[in-house]
């Protein structure tokens, strides 16, 4: 691993990151939630700002580019394409299939609609780190808020089908509420049991609970195991099409 990533809290519940090159001294920050923390993270670190990765338009995303480009008026702002006239300060797009550079560090940009239709990714592959914004959290996903419920299924799939062992971050720190929600659906996974045990122990200690792994996801995350048998068995929905199972999934969550 030649990447260095440093994590830390942004407003409420978000969270701010930062990719390290030390081969160059590049660094990029993923989204900017809030301006004062990427600063002070960027103090303490002593890094300079290069780039900034932009998942989506919301504001408690990005927000905080314009004072952090205050800051560092040299570094890059690169934005999803279909939502770079809502992002502030956008130097470049990028969209499915192209490679954001970090220093000599590389990013494969998939495209993941659901959330937000231009929804973007950022896969650092060689790195094994996946910084997904707000489409795939700990133990759940984000919101289907502009598109049906089956293209963020296969959304889902398309990060699903990354290596096991991929390091997952996500854009806020939901995991515990998650983790109640999922034993709705899986009541007897012993793995979701144990794994809360560990996140409450987090919690109690004020740490934060990312970043996960894809495997783990994979057996614990509901929202990752529409297709599983016993899921659909406990849904009522045995033999159903995974898309329909996912869409009864995220309205429960939505209701909870």
């Amino acid at each position: 691993m030649t990447a260095e990533v440093h994590q830390f809290p942004c407003l409420s519940d978000n969270f701010g990151v930062l990719v390290h090159d030390p081969a160059t001294g590049a660094t990029a920050a993923i989204d900017v939630p809030e301006a004062a923390p990427v600063l002070k993270a960027l103090a303490e670190k002593g890094w300079t700002l290069t780039d900034i990765l932009v998942t989506h338009r919301h504001a408690d995303h990005v927000q905080g580019i314009p004072e952090v480009k205050r800051h560092f008026p040299k570094a890059r702002v690169i934005a999803p394409a279909g939502e770079a006239d809502r992002v502030p300060m956008v130097d470049a797009t990028v969209k499915e299939g192209d490679v954001a550079s970090v220093g000599s560090l590389r990013a494969k940009v998939i495209e993941t609609p659901g959330h937000t239709i231009g929804h973007i990714v950022y896969w650092f592959e060689a790195d094994k780190l996946l910084f997904a914004g707000d489409t795939l959290f700990s133990i759940g996903c984000g919101r289907v808020n502009e598109a049906p419920m089956g293209v963020m299924w296969n959304s889902l799939l398309k990060l699903a089908a990354l290596p096991e062992d991929t390091a997952l971050y996500c854009g806020h720190e939901y995991t515990l509420a998650n983790a109640k929600f999922a034993l709705t659906i899986e009541p007897g996974n012993a793995t979701l049991i144990a794994h809360i045990k560990e996140i409450e122990a987090l919690r109690a200690r004020g740490d934060a609970t990312l970043p996960t792994t894809l495997g783990l996801e994979l057996a614990i995350n509901p929202f990752l195991r529409a297709e599983d048998p016993a899921v659909q068995a406990q849904l009522g929905m045995v033999g159903a099409a995974p898309a329909d199972v996912f869409a009864e999934i995220r309205e429960r969550k939505n209701r909870f």
